[in-house]
């Protein structure tokens, strides 16, 4: 019965693992300056080509964006799986939870707080990255502290929402004493971009998401067991606490990295798991956890495709973008479940 399910799922993954190279493609061809793809295929194999600049335009931007929103998605997906089943609460997401807020305001300690901004320039990307990971794990810390204090989901809920407006109402005391160059750097970082990672910084950027990835594949079956509460998964011999401590971990580093690197990214980690869960049709999260990173991975794709549309008026804001994707779904997940 359960290789028939397996199979059943089959086609589905396939059509996903179809649509990321095609999405990633078409990331490459197309901008403002259209490339056909015959050239980006000769560019990334290292041949000869007539157009310098093309070369430049494909391996100096448009592949680390792409690489960008092909992780950065699918880690953004997968801390939503897991935190929705962690709290068993399908409105759980790093962004609800103000796990979002806190590594933004780990950031902005370092790009806003007077002492920090006449040193601003001499701050590595490394001390970013680690402000955001601080924050988020701090963040994450409480409402695991809160979650062993409150046990109905939507008060947790609301606990998760009012520690995002207190982390967001000691940005906006930061932003009002922060130099004006400081404020815009931070509006800009808070507007979410997937291009903002150099090609230099790729290989980190993609080497801690694999390590998130890997330690949650180890997650697969105390996941499952949780499903079916906190006591069916003690009798099954699951430590709970020590499942609790790795998701802190996990998912703090999942949200850390995608927010220092990429801004705080709306709506992907809370829709996307539903989607995946729509498609498959399963809530078991052998097959749902990878299917959840590679439909994150395609909607991250889409969402960078549609950012570039304007074409020589400019780039839309990420965030401008991924809630037209995230909002419908949610909309309609609570609908169905009233």
């Amino acid at each position: 019965m359960a290789k028939a399910k397996a199979r059943t799922h089959t086609p589905a993954l396939c059509l996903l693992g179809i649509l990321i190279p095609a999405l990633f493609a078409l990331n490459l061809a197309a901008g403002s300056v259209s490339i056909p793809l015959g050239e980006v295929v000769d560019i990334l194999l290292g041949r000869p080509t007539d157009h310098p600049a093309w070369r430049y335009i494909v391996l100096q931007s448009r592949l680390p964006q792409a690489i960008t929103s092909t992780f950065c998605g699918g880690a953004l997906a997968l801390s939503g799986l897991m935190l929705q089943t962690a709290f068993r609460n399908p409105l759980a997401g790093p962004s609800v939870f103000g796990i979002n807020s806190g590594a933004g305001l780990g950031v902005a300690l370092v790009m806003l707080a007077p002492q920090f901004t006449v040193l601003n320039p001499q701050f590595s990307f490394l001390s970013t990255l680690l402000a955001a990971f601080i924050g988020a794990m701090l963040v994450m810390g409480i409402i695991f502290a809160f979650s062993t204090l409150v046990r109905n989901n939507v008060m947790l809920l609301i606990v998760g929402i009012m520690i995002g407006y207190i982390a967001n109402s000691a940005i906006s005391l930061l932003n009002f004493f922060a130099t004006e160059q400081g404020v815009k750097s931070y509006m800009i970082w808070g507007m979410g971009n997937f291009g903002a990672v150099p090609l230099q910084r790729i290989p980190l950027f993609v080497g801690a998401s694999l390590v998130a990835f890997a330690a949650s594949l180890m997650l697969v079956k105390p996941l499952n067991a949780l499903l079916l509460g906190e006591e069916y998964a003690e009798n099954l011999g699951i430590n709970i606490v020590r499942t609790r401590n790795w998701l802190l971990i996990v998912t703090g580093i999942l949200t850390a990295v995608t927010t220092a690197f990429c801004g705080p990214v709306a709506f992907i980690g809370l829709a996307v798991p539903h989607m995946a869960r729509l498609l498959l049709g399963t809530s078991n999260h052998r097959t749902l956890m990878p299917a959840t990173i590679l439909t994150g991975a395609i909607v991250a794709l889409a969402c960078n495709f549609c950012c570039t549309l304007p074409g020589e008026n400019g780039v839309i804001p990420l965030n401008a973008v991924t809630p037209l994707v995230g909002a419908p779904v949610i909309i309609y997940v609570i609908l169905k479940h009233r």
